[in-house]
């Protein structure tokens, strides 16, 4: 029987938000916003989605007069992204 795939993470853009998360420490906002090719409200509401889930962080600081928007993947996010890839291998396996 194949196993659900997560609907959180089934998403375009929080799919890609969740692999770039994957390989760095952090990513602010505005790499993400670069990296995903997404507007800043769409991916501001995507961020929101993962946070309350508990799948990322975010972090709000300033650099210098500038707001910075720093997000990071957390344990939980990271075994929902492992469980999420390892079950999409079930739907692919010939």
């Amino acid at each position: 029987m194949l196993r659900e795939l997560d609907p959180l993470l089934h998403s375009q853009l929080r799919l890609g938000i969740m692999s770039i998360l994957m390989s760095v420490d952090g990513a602010e906002f505005t790499f993400l916003k670069e990296q995903t090719n997404s507007t800043a409200g769409n991916l501001s509401v995507q961020l929101d989605k993962l946070s309350e889930a508990g799948y990322i962080t975010i972090e709000k600081s300033f650099r210098g007069k500038k707001p910075l928007t720093t997000c990071r993947i957390t344990k939980k996010g990271l075994k929902a992204f492992e469980d999420y890839v390892n079950a999409l291998k079930d739907y692919i396996k010939p």
